[in-house]
């Protein structure tokens, strides 16, 4: 039976051990390597090639742009290597950028580890894995009912301003004092630029405006 080497990316050291102590005791599955953060990820990757890589998104504090970015830079430097991502949040928004950005597959963690490993050999055989919470999306998505999004020519110079103090963490009364407005006035304009965006939560809209080169 062919080996199937797996890489698991997790900013928690407890959930890497213990992800490690289930997968290795599938004979026909191996933890080939470890790495914390998306700056050590693909060091570990160089040296690990596997062929599937747990991929958990929020890797900093509050924001799961990190892992997005990585997960599309994990399936263009590696096309060999299949990306599970394994985290903690159902948000729609996660779910379907994930298999934009090239993810063949999407499960809780607090997923069967049964069901854990059959996703793993579902994505290295090539095909897609999702919980059954998931699935839903995916299947919504797939009949078109996403809307489509904005584009950089719908966002006002101001709003980009207001995305960028937005990408550093801002509250709205630190950027009114940043551009001399009210707070009540970025809140306006933050709920402006969310609705063009589709966004529902302010990371989504970062997230977002960083792929339409906003920011």
């Amino acid at each position: 039976m062919d080996e199937i080497r797996v890489a698991i990316i997790d900013d928690h050291a407890i959930v890497r051990q213990g992800l490690r102590a289930m997968i290795d005791r599938e004979p026909d599955l191996r933890v080939v390597g470890e790495a914390p953060s998306a700056r050590l990820a693909t060091a570990m990757l160089d040296r690990a090639r596997p062929r599937v890589v747990l991929l958990d998104l929020k890797l900093t504090e509050g924001s799961e742009c990190d892992g997005l970015s990585l997960c599309a830079t994990i399936t263009r430097r590696y096309p060999d290597a299949k990306v599970l991502v394994l985290t903690s949040s159902a948000d729609e928004w996660l779910i379907l950028e994930s298999i934009k950005q090239g993810a063949k597959g999407f499960v809780l963690k607090d997923v069967d580890v049964t069901e854990l490993i059959r996703a793993i050999r579902a994505v290295h055989r090539g095909e897609s894995a999702f919980d059954s919470r998931t699935a839903g999306v995916v299947v919504r998505w797939m009949r078109g009912s996403q809307h489509p999004g904005a584009t950089a020519s719908d966002i006002t110079p101001r709003e980009r301003e207001i995305l960028s103090l937005l990408a550093r963490g801002l509250s709205n009364v630190a950027i009114g004092q940043r551009l001399y407005i009210s707070a009540a006035t970025v809140k306006f304009h933050v709920g402006n630029v969310m609705q063009k965006l589709g966004a529902r939560r302010r990371a989504e809209a970062v997230y977002a405006a960083s792929k339409l080169g906003l920011i």
